[in-house]
């Protein structure tokens, strides 16, 4: 994978487009009920997002490894530097995660699909 092509493909992922095309949007305009609701062919090339049952559980995987860090980091910023409870540190960064939970799901999507698509292109 050239370096361009490593560029584009995270462009793709932070702009959450196809990862064929780079140009048609995978998910649906936002609203509050459909915050994943994903197109299920590209509206450009027409490129199949879920490619069998079941395909999205990798994308619980990257979004598990994504979510770790920052929640981690937030248990021990309030644990140690703020001085909660370790219980209420845990607590706190829970509540204080829940906001970015949609965008992570989205993110996971995109990133789950681009890393199949350069594994298995058919």
């Amino acid at each position: 994978m050239t370096k361009t092509h490593r560029l584009s493909a995270i462009r793709g992922i932070l702009r959450q487009v196809c990862p064929r095309c780079r140009q048609g949007p995978m998910f649906r305009p936002l609203s509050i009920r459909r915050w994943i609701d994903m197109y299920a062919v590209c509206p450009v090339c027409e490129l199949k997002f879920d490619r069998e049952p079941g395909y999205f559980l990798g994308a619980m995987y990257v979004s598990y490894l994504l979510s770790i860090p920052p929640v981690l980091a937030l248990v021990f910023i309030l644990w140690l530097l703020a001085g909660w409870s370790f219980g209420g540190a845990v607590f706190g960064a829970f509540v204080a995660y829940l906001p970015f939970v949609p965008f992570m799901v989205r993110l996971s999507r995109v990133i789950w699909i681009y890393i199949d698509r350069s594994v298995d292109p058919h």
